[in-house]
């Protein structure tokens, strides 16, 4: 029984090994079956049938009988000879002969592709050819319907159209001979050709019907529109001459020649039926002699401007030069009593050295327009820049000219910040001569003696001739820092005095009770004795701190306080 039920186990597992691999094959020819009805089921008859209602004739003759022949063949060959193999094939999968079963499988699979292709070509070259009969037929009625409108707007309009209308004619006339090889191309059959004849007629007419459209528009612009703008600028520039104007710089006559003679090689392109380049020139020249009316309106409010403004910038000069030699006199005279920095010193005279030049320059700009040779334009911006020089140089002298009067204010200023100084250095030295300390400590007396000379140099500088105010200026700026330092370093040495007395004070009742707060407070006092005020407080507030926290605070409190009231 040991080698029966292992031998009996494999045996069925072969069994069912075998009858999985059998239905795989027969799906495969059920799949395979199904593409070999697919093919038979395309409708190859219902559309070679179509075929029929053709013009049976040269190309399409041809084809109908190579697709017949290869319908033929498939259906009476190989469709056979598949049902053949695949009845093989059946054969061997149910004998489980499962290799031959495979390569019959992959031979029915190659004709069946062979035949799917062969089937597919013959419906794609079906729906072209009976597609582009009906495209042709379609498209080329369009064509002649374009070619009649067209020839009747030719005939209907031919002055609109000028020479043009010969080169038009024998175009329109072209077309003809094509029509007539579409027909004969249609009728007999060959129904592809005409389609390359519809495509070309197609692309000849998407060039040329837009020209009967085009050309009486840009042979109007370049007979008669153009000519009348250039016409009406001649004259505009011979009246403008005749006014004064010169106009000899914008070469106008020059280059309206050329437009003209240009004009007549645009017309021989528009006969020749070149529009398409030649309507993007006429548009470039319509810009170029807008670009003339635009010069010419420039001169026109150049002209206007100058004749407004030239007076009057004259006038601002001839002002402005005598303000500016007044500022001179006036600097003079005041640089006896100041003394100016070299650049301030030169203001006036570059100023009037610069509206010399200006006047000159206005001197010539008069005389170019009472010759009346130079264009208004130009002129303008002659005058412009002049006019811009005047008022830079005045404001530049105005600003002098009040740098001036401010120097008695500022010399006044001064003299009355010196005083307050002088008055704060006595007020502080009064201040440490009452208060009731031991004595002024060394480097007070050294501040003291440093803010004091600082107010004796700059009342010295106030007493030169010619007075330099920026060195008083200079001098008073360090004074001023000096003094408030010195006045402030004095009342905060005061301050610290009475506050170093108040410690000692509220210390005095730790002495007896605490021998190190005495010690300690004992050396305070010896350091105040010494005018070490600083090292004094210290001292002090130390030993009272140790014994009650906070005591300063309290103490200084009670300082301040006093010094309100007081």
């Amino acid at each position: 029984m040991k080698y029966i039920i292992p031998a009996v186990i494999i045996l069925l597992v072969i069994a069912i090994f075998a009858f999985i691999i059998r239905r795989k094959h027969n799906a495969e020819i059920e799949r395979l079956e199904h593409e070999k009805h697919q093919i038979q089921n395309k409708p190859i008859l219902e559309e070679m049938t179509k075929v029929k209602q053709l013009n049976m004739n040269g190309q399409t003759e041809e084809m109908f009988e190579r697709w017949r022949n290869a319908w033929t063949e498939v259906m009476d060959v190989h469709m056979p000879k598949i049902d053949v193999l695949l009845f093989d094939a059946e054969e061997s999968i149910d004998r489980f002969i499962f290799p031959k079963a495979t390569k019959i499988e992959k031979e029915i699979q190659i004709l069946i592709s062979l035949c799917d292709k062969k089937m597919s070509e013959i419906l794609n070259e079906l729906e072209d050819l009976i597609g582009s009969e009906e495209k042709n037929r379609i498209e080329m009625e369009q064509l002649k319907e374009q070619h009649r409108a067209a020839r009747k707007t030719l005939l209907a309009h031919q002055y609109s159209f000028g020479e043009a209308v010969k080169a038009l004619e024998q175009k329109l006339e072209s077309f003809i001979p094509q029509f007539e090889e579409f027909d004969r191309l249609t009728d007999t059959g060959n129904y592809l050709s005409a389609r390359e004849l519809v495509i070309t007629v197609q692309d000849e007419g998407q060039k040329f019907f837009p020209k009967l459209h085009d050309i009486p528009t840009v042979l109007s612009e370049i007979q008669h529109k153009i000519p009348a703008i250039i016409h009406e600028l001649r004259n505009g520039q011979k009246e403008m001459e005749e006014s004064s104007y010169y106009l000899q710089h914008l070469e106008m006559n020059k280059k309206l020649d050329s437009i003209e003679a240009e004009l007549v090689e645009l017309k021989q392109a528009i006969i020749e039926l070149n529009v398409g380049k030649t309507i993007i020139r006429v548009e470039e020249l319509k810009d170029e002699l807008d670009t003339f009316y635009d010069l010419l309106e420039k001169e026109v409010l150049a002209k206007k401007y100058v004749d407004q403004y030239k007076e009057q910038t004259g006038t601002r000069l001839r002002e402005v030069t005598s303000v500016t030699r007044a500022v001179s006199e006036e600097a003079a005279y005041v640089q006896q009593s100041y003394r100016l920095p070299e650049k301030e010193a030169e203001i006036p005279q570059s100023c009037l050295k610069e509206l010399e030049e200006l006047e000159k320059k206005y001197e010539l700009l008069s005389s170019r327009v009472e010759e009346e040779r130079s264009a208004y334009s130009s002129l303008q911006e002659e005058l412009n820049e002049i006019a811009e020089g005047i008022d830079r140089l005045y404001e530049e002298q105005d600003r002098f000219a009040n740098r001036l009067k401010n120097l008695r204010i500022d010399e006044n200023n001064a003299r009355e910040k010196l005083d307050e100084l002088k008055s704060m250095l006595h007020d502080t030295d009064r201040m440490l001569q009452k208060a009731n300390i031991p004595g002024i400590p060394e480097d007070m007396d050294v501040r003291l003696e440093e803010a004091e000379e600082h107010i004796y140099v700059a009342m010295q500088s106030l007493q030169e001739v010619p007075l330099n105010m920026s060195l008083v200026d200079n001098y008073l700026e360090k004074a001023e820092a000096c003094m408030e330092e010195v006045h402030n370093r004095a009342k905060e040495m005061l301050e610290n005095v009475l506050l170093t007395e108040k410690i000692i004070q509220y210390g005095n009742r730790y002495r007896a009770t605490h021998p190190h707060v005495h010690a300690r407070l004992l050396e305070a006092e010896e350091a105040f004795r010494q005018l070490r005020y600083s090292k004094a407080l210290e001292d002090a507030a130390t030993a009272v701190e140790e014994v009650e926290p906070g005591a300063l605070k309290k103490i200084d409190a009670l300082v301040k306080e006093d010094a309100w009231r007081t």
